[in-house]
């Protein structure tokens, strides 16, 4: 009998031995689908629907951050429709009524959040602090995939760039330099916290910008998503390159030291760059490309 208690005990033990070492991402059980923005490839959309449940996929789309959501959210649709999905609607909320249980049972039964583009400001303004997004947050927990593109791209890490400059302040020059606290940052929806998430990359040359985030945190990869393409983050860690053109990762959790001149421009050497193509692979823990 003791011998059995033994075993029993010993048991219990290496359960929450195996338990206290997982990965803390072992609890997001879903996947993110993040766009770089521009124009949407079908193939990608048509993953986000296999990752949503194929033929059983349920997806709501949220177009709030354009201008114009009613418009948004209608031509997301039309395109989630052509490409396979069966069940797809969009809402539109704001801050006053996003709580409202009427619009929280429209989460009901939902597999696939799509957050659309425009301003990446007011998607953290309406959801902020709200019953709305914890309900996202565990459609992701419990396997759904949550996605966007342009500003529901930036709105993924925990960390969001909002498109502003703080010491520049010529709109005809954006970027010019890399210099400390210019990019305005503000928190994201924090899907993803071991990286910070930029968008338009390459199309629109933000390389100054993610540059300067990045050696602000160090410790952190910045990860430079291009239009036409996106990046699918699996329940390990990794993630993978789908799409038309590139993905840049800047990383310089390496440096050994961050220098910044009387002018506040940031200095470093031992930054890695890794340019990303389709069907590439990036574990976001060891910051290594792997195939």
């Amino acid at each position: 009998m003791v011998i059995y208690k033994n075993r029993f005990w010993g048991l219990v033990l290496f359960f929450i031995f195996i338990v206290s070492i997982l990965p803390s991402y072992a609890q997001d059980k879903g996947h993110l689908l993040i766009i770089g923005g521009g124009e949407r490839p079908g193939y990608v959309l048509k993953k986000f629907i296999e990752l949503a449940g194929k033929e059983n996929a349920k997806i709501l789309i949220i177009p709030v951050a354009s201008g114009e959501p009613d418009e948004s959210g209608n031509i997301l649709k039309k395109e989630f429709i052509e490409n396979g999905c069966k069940n797809v609607d969009y809402i539109i909320v704001n801050k006053q009524n996003v709580d409202l249980q009427s619009n929280i049972e429209k989460l009901k039964g939902v597999t696939g959040i799509f957050f659309g583009g425009g301003d990446q400001s007011k998607l953290t303004d309406i959801f902020f602090k709200t019953d709305f997004l914890k309900k996202i947050k565990q459609i992701y927990t419990d396997g759904g995939v949550i996605g966007g593109t342009s500003a529901g791209t930036a709105v993924m890490s925990k960390i969001m760039i909002t498109g502003n400059e703080l010491i520049n302040k010529d709109p005809e020059e954006i970027y010019i330099f890399i210099k400390k606290n210019n990019i305005e940052t503000k928190e994201g929806f924090g899907f993803i916290n071991n990286a910070i998430i930029d968008q338009h990359f390459v199309k629109r040359k933000r390389h100054n910008r993610l540059i300067s985030i990045v050696l602000e945190n160090p410790e952190l990869p910045g990860i430079g998503i291009d239009e036409e393409t996106a990046i699918i983050v699996n329940p390990d860690n990794t993630f993978e390159v789908i799409g038309e053109n590139s993905v840049i990762v800047y990383d310089a959790s390496s440096v050994k030291s961050i220098k910044l001149d009387k002018n506040g421009n940031l200095g470093a050497d031992n930054i890695k760059l890794q340019i990303l193509v389709q069907g590439d692979k990036y574990n976001l823990s060891s910051h290594q490309v792997f195939r």
